[in-house]
């Protein structure tokens, strides 16, 4: 099944409206859960499981080319499928708005 769903950030202090708005665009139920969506400060993000997890990799803004590259995500979380009910979309998206709120910076190896 899949929805598009528009979630106000309650984070956002005094943002404007299109600031804060947190959108997923595209969402997938079901133990394949799956979808993508944009922050309002020019950030996207996918989400999907993955051994028993839900995976969520935020992209830094404005990354150019068709599909994302390693070194194009900026965070990510990870939440346990068993906290979470992969049937009801309004749960999956719940789990991925608080999930992208509390994604933590990836750490850069110098090369």
């Amino acid at each position: 099944m899949r929805t598009m769903a528009r979630i106000a950030n309650s984070t956002a202090g005094n943002a404007t409206a299109g600031d804060s708005e947190f959108v997923i665009e595209d969402l997938s139920v079901g133990v394949h859960a799956s979808g993508y969506g944009r922050v309002g400060d020019g950030r996207s993000f996918c989400f999907y499981t993955e051994r028993q997890q839900l995976v969520v990799e935020v992209y830094r803004p404005r990354w150019s080319g068709p599909v994302p590259q390693a070194e194009d995500i900026v965070a990510t979380a990870h939440r346990r499928l068993t906290d979470i009910d992969v049937t009801d979309e309004r749960s999956v998206a719940a789990a991925v708005r608080d999930a992208v709120a509390g994604a933590r910076p990836v750490a850069r190896t110098a090369l």
